[in-house]
């Protein structure tokens, strides 16, 4: 088993893989088990994540712009299970308004919009496993 301490956006990750065959990996981030798929272009697309048991931690909506545009990446405060979506992809929002309902320590979430604006991307859907920090979603 390998072990790593990484640290991301400021955040200390205890990670273990446990297990590694062909292209999926059996990791382990601050005791949560993941089962992730390592695709061979890792730099342009995404690492897909597949629960494997229900994550346990919960904390405040992050956001943070996303470019010099003006767009902000509301982003899950800690690891956790989306319940439920909200908004499409060209909704307007305001600030505060309810986006997605996130599951985290058996309690339910309300990631609310940070800033006025349009929808611009939803990063994640009803039912998804998301990591601390992972962008959920983009308004412009």
């Amino acid at each position: 088993m390998k072990e790593y301490k990484l640290t991301i956006n400021g955040n200390k990750y205890a990670v273990a893989i446990t297990n590694l065959e062909d292209s999926i990996a059996e990791v382990e981030v601050n005791g949560t088990p993941f089962k992730v798929e390592i695709e061979k272009t890792a730099k342009d697309k995404p690492v897909s994540v597949i629960k494997m048991n229900k994550p346990a931690q919960v904390d405040a909506t992050v956001s943070r712009p996303a470019n010099a545009g003006g767009e902000t990446i509301i982003s899950s405060p800690l690891p956790g299970v989306i319940l439920e979506v909200v908004v499409q992809e060209g909704d307007t929002v305001k600030r505060g308004q309810k986006l997605m309902v996130l599951e985290a320590m058996k309690m339910e979430n309300a990631i609310e919009a940070t800033a006025d604006g349009k929808v611009i991307s939803v990063k994640a859907n009803k039912g998804d496993s998301v990591l601390e920090g992972a962008a959920l979603i983009i308004i412009g």
